[in-house]
Formats: C-alpha cells, sequence, structure tokens
C-alpha cells in the first residue's frame, strides 16, 4: 500500500511542482474534480517557504531486486520524497512546518475530491456523484438571512478547538421548515458545495430498527450533511409524548393530506425505529464518533414534530423557508433572465405583497418558453399574469367565506348600553 505520509507530500506539492519542477509525471487521480494529477519526476527538487523558512522537497526512488516463489527476479521499486532544510530550523521543521503539510494536503484533497451523493439500503450506503450546481448567490432568499446562514456555516467549519473546549462533539444540527416549494432542498445543496461536504441522504422508512441506524452513523464520513428529508413524514415518531389537541388535528387537513399521511404510515410500519433511538443518533455518545458533521432536518409542518427532537442543542439553528419576498424575486430574475431590473418589477413587488406564491412557482413563470421576441418581458408578463389570477382567487375565496359567517347588529340605546 502506498504510504499515506508519501501521497499527503505529493498532494501539497502537487502546485509547486507544476510552476518550478523541468520534469513532471501524470497521474490519472480517481474520486477527484481534477481528474490529471501532475507531480515532479524522479530527481527534481522544488523549493517552498513557511513563516519566512526555505526548505526544498526532492523526489526520488530505490530499486531492489527480490525473487519471487518460481526465482523469477522482481524488481521491487520504492519512491519517496527527500525534505532539505538548515540545521538551525530542525524543531521548526518537525513541530510546526510538517503538521503544517499534512493540514494543508487534507485541505487540497477535500477542496478536488469529487464530492459523492450517499443513500441507504437497510445499514449500508450506495453513492452517486453529487453536482448540484445550487450555490447561496442562485438562492432566491432575503440577502441577510443568506448571510447569516452563510457566516454560521464557516464559523462552524473552524470550530473544531472551540468544540474541544467546551467539551462537545464538533456537530451542528439544522431544521428546515416551511411550504412546499420554498427551497428547502436547494438550500442543503448549496451548503454542501459552499462547505465542499458529501451528501448523506437517509431514508428512515428502509432502516429496520435503531441497531441498523448506529451503523450508518458510524458509517458516514467526517466533512459530510446528513439530511433527513420530511421528518414529520419519516418514520411515526412525531409527538409521541404528547397529545395532540384535536383542534390541531382539525386545523390544516384535508383529505387528500390525510390519506397521504396513511401511506406514508402504512409505509413506515416495518422500521422499528423508536424516537429515543433517533435522539440517540442526533445527539447521544455514538454521535461523537467522527466529527465535522452536519445534520439536516426539513418539514413542511414544523409543529408536528416532537419538542425534544428539535430543541436546541440538537437542532441548533432553526431557520424559515417562507413565500417568495421581492428580495427573493430579484435573485431568480438575476438568475433566470439576467436582469436587474425592469419597469414591471414595481408591479411585481405591490402584488408579492399581497399574496402568498412560492419561489418555486415565480421561477417556473420566469422560466423561458423558447418563444421569439423578448423572452425576458414575456415571462415577466406572465409572472404578472399567474400572481394577478392568484391575487383575484384569494379575495373570491375571502368573500365566499365571509358570506358563511353571522351576521351581527349592534343596537345603541339612550343610555350608552
Amino acid at each position: 500500500m502506498r504510504s499515506e505520509a508519501y501521497s499527503a507530500v505529493q498532494t501539497y506539492l502537487t502546485s509547486n511542482s507544476s510552476a518550478q519542477a523541468r520534469r513532471l509525471k501524470a497521474e490519472i487521480v480517481k474520486n477527484s474534480k481534477q481528474g490529471l494529477s501532475l507531480s515532479m519526476d524522479d530527481n527534481e527538487e522544488v523549493a517552498d517557504e513557511f513563516d519566512g523558512v526555505k526548505v526544498w522537497w526532492a523526489s526520488g526512488k530505490n530499486i531492489s531486486k527480490s525473487q519471487t516463489f518460481y526465482f523469477h527476479p522482481v524488481n521491487d521499486e520504492k519512491r519517496f520524497y527527500s525534505l532539505r532544510f538548515h540545521k538551525k530550523h530542525r524543531n521548526f521543521i518537525t513541530e510546526r512546518y510538517l503538521m503544517y503539510v499534512l493540514r494543508e494536503a487534507e485541505s487540497i484533497k477535500v477542496k478536488t475530491r469529487q464530492r459523492n451523493l450517499f443513500t441507504n439500503s437497510g445499514s449500508t450506503w450506495s453513492h452517486v456523484p453529487f453536482e448540484h450546481p445550487a450555490t447561496f448567490e442562485t438562492l432566491a432568499m432575503d440577502h441577510d438571512k443568506k448571510r447569516d446562514i452563510v457566516s454560521d456555516l464557516l464559523a462552524f467549519t473552524r470550530g473544531e478547538d472551540f468544540y474541544a473546549r467546551i467539551g462537545r462533539a464538533w456537530k451542528r444540527g439544522y431544521l428546515l421548515y416551511g411550504p412546499p416549494g420554498t427551497g428547502k432542498s436547494t438550500m442543503i445543496a448549496a451548503m454542501a458545495n459552499l462547505l465542499n461536504y458529501d451528501l448523506y441522504d437517509l431514508e428512515l422508512t428502509a432502516v429496520k430498527d435503531n441497531t441498523e441506524l448506529k451503523k450508518l452513523l458510524i458509517a458516514t464520513s467526517s466533512k459530510a450533511i446528513i439530511v433527513i428529508e420530511d421528518i414529520d413524514c419519516s418514520v411515526d415518531l412525531t409527538g409521541q409524548r404528547s397529545k395532540k389537541m384535536e383542534k390541531n388535528e382539525q386545523e390544516g387537513e384535508n383529505d387528500v393530506m390525510q390519506k397521504m399521511a396513511k401511506q406514508e404510515s402504512d409505509q413506515s410500519k416495518n422500521s422499528k425505529i423508536t424516537l429515543s433511538g433517533l435522539l440517540n443518533f442526533i445527539d447521544g455518545l455514538w454521535s461523537a464518533c467522527g466529527g465535522e458533521r452536519i445534520i439536516v432536518f426539513t418539514t413542511n409542518y414544523v409543529e408536528k414534530l416532537d419538542p425534544a427532537l428539535i430543541r436546541r442543542g440538537r437542532m441548533d439553528k432553526h431557520i424559515e423557508l417562507s413565500y417568495c419576498s421581492f428580495e427573493g424575486f430579484k435573485v431568480l430574475a438575476k438568475n433566470y433572465l439576467g436582469l436587474e431590473w425592469h419597469d414591471l418589477f414595481p408591479r411585481i413587488e405591490s402584488l408579492l405583497g399581497e399574496i402568498k406564491i412560492t419561489p418555486a412557482d415565480v421561477a417556473e413563470n420566469l422560466m423561458p418558453k423558447g418563444v421569439e421576441g423578448d423572452d425576458a418581458e414575456i415571462c415577466l408578463k406572465n409572472l404578472v399574469l399567474a400572481m394577478e389570477a392568484e391575487q383575484k382567487s384569494s379575495k373570491k375565496n375571502v368573500a365566499e367565506v365571509g358570506k358563511g359567517l353571522p351576521s351581527l347588529e349592534f343596537v345603541v340605546d339612550c343610555n350608552g348600553h
């Protein structure tokens, strides 16, 4: 097996080698964005500098002959890197520089690797390359809110020493909630692209019991985002320790949603995951196996979740993704149409203040349909028409509801009663 130290030095020297070495050798690197890795050829030397101290790295190889069982001579080739520096810097090199090389090599490896999207079947993971293009720049969301989330994520990645000092596992939980079509899945992809993390999409209904859930956790890597989408629909865990009030059961549940909930409940009957098992997965002793992991829950109905599941310390940051604002619309207009401003923007801003429309619906109306002429203006007009239709529909619904209310009559007599 190739030495891990040798591989780390080779990764670290890649940029210096391609800039300084006279002769280079190329290798195809699997699971990497680069595809081709260039390193210095044998007997080449490149210089490096760290904190004002200059060092020189050289590559070489030793060839020794050995015999196999059938006494055929075989060349045993061993490649190596040698490091040359002034003897007065010995302690500096051994205590600081070599540790710096290893850290930088790991950082380069993370940035250049091919990130993967994992899914589970029972207690095993399978994966495909993760190539979702979403970023926070293209996310239809208020600018200040995006900046707060990005700042929080970057602070987490730099927090290894902080988490060790306060005695907590290096992990963080995010709860994304809001109506369907508000961009919860897109935000998860943007988080992964920002941090260069792998994504683990955990399907709870495919997990038999708490033991399998624990095995899946152990098999995840560091620098990863573990996602459970629609946590309220995954398995029957929500609200087990508190009685649901009849009022809450009656509000907001139409026949279609009740049928969907029944189907999802039937699918999860084979799963024996308990609330206690899921809490241990998020926040128990086993959650500390491995570091730098983010756990994300998404839900359309945050009120359905057990308070123990989403309390601070488990889901540390709660992020509401709501209907499209004018700030979010401007991001979508720039993404889809390349527009910073248009005469229809004031009308759209006025309509957005009166109706509720998701970013997904706005994006669909802004999608160019390939028609001839001014695509941007046509798309904006289509959006205005769709929003005006929604506005009329909302007013009609309010009027119809008002008709069904009992009338009230107030009579004031001469005494003011």
